[in-house]
């Protein structure tokens, strides 16, 4: 157990939660050049940029929505016990200062970002921004843990090849290009959540063609969370795992502050349940990504995604514990 007071959420009980300057739940503030970098065990990260959405934009300002909404996370789990504060070293590493006008200065911006969060030894625990942003995060991270495998929660593969007759960076490609420059190993990866129209099936083609295992969201609703939860984590085994988690995978009656909604998927309990459900990967990094504030007018959405963070972060914490002894 880590007691330096100095990586403690504020409580509730010392200061309202409607005061004082949000941070990522309540957590202190480190930069990138702080001394104390090195002894963060996860960072939370915004990457406040949405130039490859292609439907309503919105998501860059998500991560500000999200940390005012993650003030109301508490110390404690409830439903596990589990204290994640008290058991790693946790903080809010500030946001990627993107470039809005210029998509590829901005990918280049986010990997040397995150390049030097992973150096200093911490796992990214990222809000995005839009799911183009999880590419140049992969881009680090694969330096560090080679082809990673992935758990991927959303209602859109994300592995088209391109847009509009060749645009090929958009937020509907980021896991094509990952695979294509073997940041992931696509027979590690698993794709939750699948649902909608489509425009043809180029990209569960792709998925067939490299050997990612997608579930579609009839699948997960016949079998149930923990069954389709157990196959995702023998998938990925033991080997170093993204998680990446689009808040459209949640059906839009619960999470509506998206720019691409999908009807006909899981509630809020489900969305919840299949993060608390990761326990036992080995997480090198995750996202939350593509809340979009101009539709989430009750704030419901964006609590939600800090919601599911927390989850994950417990787990994250969880998983270094018993590393570290």
């Amino acid at each position: 157990m880590k007691s330096d007071p100095f990586f403690h959420p504020v409580s509730g009980f010392d200061l309202p939660r409607f005061a004082g300057v949000p941070t990522f739940m309540r957590l202190p503030h480190v930069g990138l050049d702080d001394a104390r970098l090195t002894q963060v065990d996860v960072g939370l990260i915004g990457t406040p940029w949405d130039s490859g959405t292609t439907n309503r934009p919105g998501p860059r300002h998500g991560p500000r929505q999200l940390r005012d909404a993650s003030t109301m996370i508490r110390a404690e789990n409830g439903a596990t016990g589990v204290r994640p504060f008290e058991m790693v070293h946790c903080a809010d590493l500030g946001d990627v200062p993107p470039n809005p006008a210029d998509l590829q200065d901005s990918m280049t911006r986010i990997t040397d970002f995150y390049r030097r969060v992973i150096r200093a030894g911490v796992i990214p625990l990222t809000a995005g921004g839009d799911h183009l942003c999880s590419l140049p995060i992969l881009r680090a991270v694969a330096e560090e843990d080679g082809p990673v495998g992935m758990i991927h929660f959303d209602s859109h593969t994300d592995l088209f090849h391109s847009y509009f007759g060749g645009t090929m960076y958009t937020h509907g490609t980021p896991f094509r290009r990952a695979v294509e420059e073997e940041l992931l190993d696509p027979k590690k990866v698993v794709q939750i959540g699948i649902r909608g129209t489509t425009y043809d099936r180029e990209d569960r083609d792709f998925a067939d063609s490299v050997g990612i295992r997608i579930i579609p969201i009839e699948e997960f609703h016949a079998r149930g969370p923990e069954d389709v939860m157990a196959e995702a984590r023998e998938i990925v085994g033991a080997a170093p795992t993204y998680v990446s988690y689009d808040i459209d995978f949640v059906d839009p009656a619960f999470a509506p502050g998206t720019g691409t909604p999908e009807i006909g998927g899981p509630n809020s309990w489900q969305a919840l349940l299949v993060a608390r459900l990761l326990k036992g990967v080995n997480i090198v990094g995750a996202d939350l990504v593509e809340v979009s504030p101009p539709f989430d007018n009750s704030g419901g959405t964006a609590y939600l995604g800090v919601s599911i963070m927390f989850e994950i972060l417990c787990n994250v914490a969880g998983m270094l514990a018993e590393r570290h002894g």
